[in-house]
């Protein structure tokens, strides 16, 4: 089984995309967690975000990527198998190493909660994408058209 790269692309917008959909529906507990005064809102709104944006992305793009290289090496071919890769790998990858925000950053546990649910939510929409999506098989070079 080979990367599907469209798959790829489209998780990783999906992955994106949720991102922004999670923190939009979770602003106010967010900013609350971050303890922001009003004034560093309103600095932080009148800023340009396109870097963060594009870097973003690209950390999405990678996440998707590396997942799906997991995709092939677990066979997970269908919803069940795309989904539990993306559970696992959530599980041993992002919810410990953020765990030491908590720890030693003192960060709030409601930001790690918060931060880590929009990983799990993410991570299974694309884990279940790259599982699902099949590739187009290549034509048959004998029933081509001349």
């Amino acid at each position: 089984m080979k990367i599907n790269y469209p798959a790829v692309l489209v998780a990783a917008i999906l992955h994106w995309i949720l991102g922004a959909v999670w923190y939009g529906i979770f602003t106010n507990k967010f900013v609350e967690l971050m303890a922001w005064t009003p004034q560093q809102l309103s600095e932080l709104e009148s800023q340009s975000h396109t870097k963060e944006y594009v870097l973003a992305f690209l950390s999405s793009l990678v996440l998707v990527y590396v997942l799906a290289h997991f995709m092939r090496y677990t066979k997970a071919t269908n919803l069940v198998g795309g989904l539990q890769t993306a559970f696992w790998l959530w599980l041993g990858f992002v919810a410990t190493s953020q765990i030491a925000t908590v720890i030693f950053e003192g960060r709030k546990p409601g930001l790690y909660l918060l931060n880590i649910g929009y990983q799990l939510v993410a991570c299974l929409v694309a884990g279940g994408l790259l599982a699902i999506w099949k590739p187009r098989a290549a034509a048959d070079p004998a029933i081509q058209p001349a």
